[in-house]
């Protein structure tokens, strides 16, 4: 339930951060915060979900309560009526719809600029991408560089990396490998990440499921990855699982799970940071932007990488990779500034500058360093996941 809510409060870009702060809390708040989720939990089902009319929202959690209304309740009336009319207490009102269920997101968005739930697919196809959008330039920024000649956004296929494998065309036209691609990466990395190797069986199957976000490192020669079991005869590689949908969706021709990923990995240039995150995000709701860098510094010309997965089978739009803005100058962080945190930038944007890039058959990647942009999740998302190297 903790878990739950936090990841609908704080947004899954920064659950793990905050995951690893909730670690420090003495056991007695810790026991204190997790009853108290249990208990807003049963509320919950008894306040809110009972009602017919209640829009059954499978992400419901802790935190959507607070923003939940109560649907008025209607007595029937129709076998309490008599000589002298309805019973006290009672109504005889009709039904009324239920207002759209609005609801919260991440970061720290008001209730006033909370979106109703969308359809998705009916949204983005009025978006464009925006290919071409001019550059913007930060004002009164004191951490500005050089003027930015270079592109701001490569995209990549996957073929390119891995040829003579008709990769691009499988990936783009199977649900069924992307889903065994993704799960088996996640599994991989969940089995040698020692952050995962104590918990128990419940808080594991949690963290696995396909609409949570999931961290780790994508590294895997020399990436000094372990497995809880110590066995021998799996250190020689790591993903196994992976490997094994290699080669059972592309033939005997494919690349280990391990060659897959060091592969993508390296394009994130000679100094990355090997982080490893596959995000989900809000999908069922219109969200404000949320511009920031995930660093506000790009080592050695380091890039920030981004597989997507599609929701449908020939997809060819955009909402599932990140929104971008171009910037005119190089931007950095302020000195001092944790490399675990992210640049956060507060003003609006107005929509010329803002990039959708798009997803397609030949378009699966795409890379940018984290000082040439601003970046936020899609104000309206339409994927599976986005996977995002660094």
């Amino acid at each position: 339930a903790v878990f739950n809510g936090l990841q609908a409060a704080l947004g899954c870009s920064y659950f793990y951060h905050y995951l690893n702060t909730l670690k420090k809390v003495p056991m007695k708040l810790a026991v204190g915060l997790f009853l108290a989720a249990i208990a807003t939990q049963q509320a919950a089902r008894a306040f809110v979900l009972p009602h017919r009319h209640h829009h059954y929202n499978p992400s419901f959690s802790c935190t959507s309560l607070l923003f939940a209304r109560r649907v008025p309740r209607v007595v029937d009336t129709s076998s309490s009526t008599g000589p002298k009319g309805p019973r006290r207490g009672t109504s005889t009102r009709e039904p009324q719809s239920p207002k759209l269920k609005r609801a919260p997101h991440q970061f720290d968005h008001t209730l006033e600029e909370a979106r109703p739930f969308v359809n998705a697919l009916q949204e983005i196809q009025l978006q464009d991408s925006n290919d071409n959008a001019p550059v913007y330039e930060l004002s009164n920024s004191t951490t500005a560089g050089d003027i930015i000649t270079q592109n701001h956004i490569e995209t990549f296929s996957l073929n390119d990396l891995f040829p003579n494998l008709d990769f691009s065309h499988k990936f783009a036209t199977s649900t069924a490998f992307r889903e065994d691609l993704r799960n088996s990466i996640r599994q991989d990395i969940f089995d040698t990440t020692p952050t995962y190797h104590g918990m128990s069986e419940k808080a594991k199957a949690m963290l696995l499921l396909p609409d949570s976000s999931l961290q780790g490192s994508w590294k895997c020669q020399n990436g000094g990855w372990s497995r809880a079991n110590n066995d021998d005869n799996l250190k020689r590689s790591r993903m196994n699982r992976l490997t094994a949908v290699l080669q059972q969706h592309l033939g005997d021709g494919a690349p280990t799970g391990d060659a897959f990923m060091d592969t993508i990995g390296k394009l994130c240039g000679r100094k990355p940071s090997t982080h490893l995150i596959d995000i989900v995000g809000v999908l069922t709701r219109r969200i404000p932007h949320s511009w920031h860098q995930d660093t506000g510094n790009s080592p050695e010309n380091s890039k920030t990488v981004l597989l997507g997965f599609p929701p449908t089978d020939n997809y060819n739009g955009v909402g599932v990779f990140s929104h971008v803005v171009k910037l005119k100058r190089e931007q950095f962080a302020q000195d001092g500034h944790s490399p675990m945190e992210p640049v956060l930038y507060k003003q609006d944007i107005d929509d010329e500058y803002i990039v959708r890039p798009k997803f397609a058959e030949g378009q699966e990647i795409i890379a940018y360093r984290d000082v040439h942009v601003l970046h936020s999740s899609p104000d309206v998302a339409y994927r599976t996941s986005v996977m995002r190297f660094m």
